[in-house]
């Protein structure tokens, strides 16, 4: 299956969202929920207030995820920073990512705490984080170190609301 299928499926069924890992795996997933729209809406302004330029940043895009052994996959982050604009397109590159974030989904714990990490690591992406949607929204930052991914703070969404871009490397 290749992107261009994956694309085609998403043209013809509105109610799912679809991705497909490097080694071909194919995950179906129901459109995102209202509490995880508002947590990624939350950090979308967070970004905006920041002083960030709406070219580089969005919410629910495609990404082209490179693999180890020549396949290629797509997945469709909730949140994707980049250090500068991106060219339109249904499953844009991993260069000049700066920040992938996942918001976590009962039923997606393993695919994005273990499958995407590994993926965004060798893809290169600098920061991967993770939130929770437990109360305190925790927000689980990993940074990019020797090809993986080690854990460089972990805060409740609201503390980092109060911080800056900057306070975590994202300029």
């Amino acid at each position: 299956m290749t992107l261009d299928d994956l694309t085609a499926m998403m043209a013809a069924d509105e109610h799912h969202r679809y991705e497909i890992s490097p080694d071909g795996v194919l995950s179906v997933m129901p459109p995102p929920g209202l509490a995880r729209a508002i947590i990624a809406n939350r950090l979308t302004a967070w970004l905006i207030a920041a002083g960030f330029p709406l070219d580089r940043f969005a919410q629910g895009v495609g990404l082209r995820i490179p693999g180890r052994n020549g396949g290629l996959g797509g997945r469709i982050p909730d949140l994707v920073l980049w250090s500068k604009a991106q060219a339109d397109g249904v499953w844009l590159p991993v260069t000049n990512v700066l920040l992938v974030v996942e918001i976590i989904s009962p039923g997606s714990e393993g695919v994005d705490t273990v499958t995407k990490r590994t993926e965004y690591a060798g893809a290169g992406i600098p920061q991967y984080w993770l939130v929770d949607q437990d109360p305190a929204h925790n927000v689980t930052m990993h940074e990019l170190d020797g090809g993986h991914y080690t854990v460089r703070e972990s805060m409740p969404l609201a503390w980092l609301l109060n911080m800056t871009p900057a306070d975590h490397d994202l300029v």
